[in-house]
């Protein structure tokens, strides 16, 4: 069974991360959401929990096996780093290397060999500004996949790119590496 980090981070879209997670399970994936603290505002680790059957991870400091550190030992196990939805804060901290949550620990203590993936969802304003697109640049040059968001009708009533991916499209993406 292949092991998927699923991160999931303070989008809107963050609902969408339970059906990415119940379709890579039924799919025989053995899914490990992490969650950003936004993230939670959106979603909650219950539901993850109960999709995955594993523990959700959300603080860095939550450390309950003293024999284990969780955000460098999960990723070295993980066969995919997948982070949908993703927000331009979550990408600005992967490019310039900030490590200040679970999230961001794994993605750095993640192997450069494993395959990364991120799946954008914000704001059409937000994806399309300088910076946005400079650090999803950097990302692509590292060697991350990017899953371009869909043009549609946003939560904030704008009509633009920045929806997150279909969780189909999500979920082929994954399979398309043949793992």
């Amino acid at each position: 069974m292949k092991n998927i980090i699923l991160g999931i981070t303070g989008s809107i879209a963050a609902y969408k991360s339970a059906d990415i997670a119940n379709k890579l399970v039924g799919k025989n994936y053995n899914v490990h959401a992490v969650m950003t603290k936004s993230g939670v505002a959106f979603i909650t680790p219950l539901t993850l929990q109960t999709l995955t059957k594993n523990r959700v991870f959300v603080d860095v400091l939550q450390e309950d096996n003293p024999k284990q550190i969780v955000h460098i030992d999960l990723p070295q196990s993980a066969d995919v780093m997948l982070i949908a939805p993703a927000t331009a804060n979550i990408i600005a901290k992967i490019a310039t290397g900030i490590a200040d949550d679970m999230l961001s620990s794994m993605v750095l203590a993640t192997p450069n060999e494993t395959p990364k993936i991120i799946a954008p969802a914000m704001n059409t304003k937000m994806y399309e500004n300088i910076a946005t697109q400079e650090n999803l640049k950097t990302l692509k040059n590292r060697g991350w996949l990017i899953i371009e968001p869909r043009v549609a009708r946003l939560a904030c009533d704008y009509v633009g790119k920045g929806a997150l991916a279909t969780v189909n499209t999500i979920v082929d993406t994954i399979e398309a590496l043949n793992l």
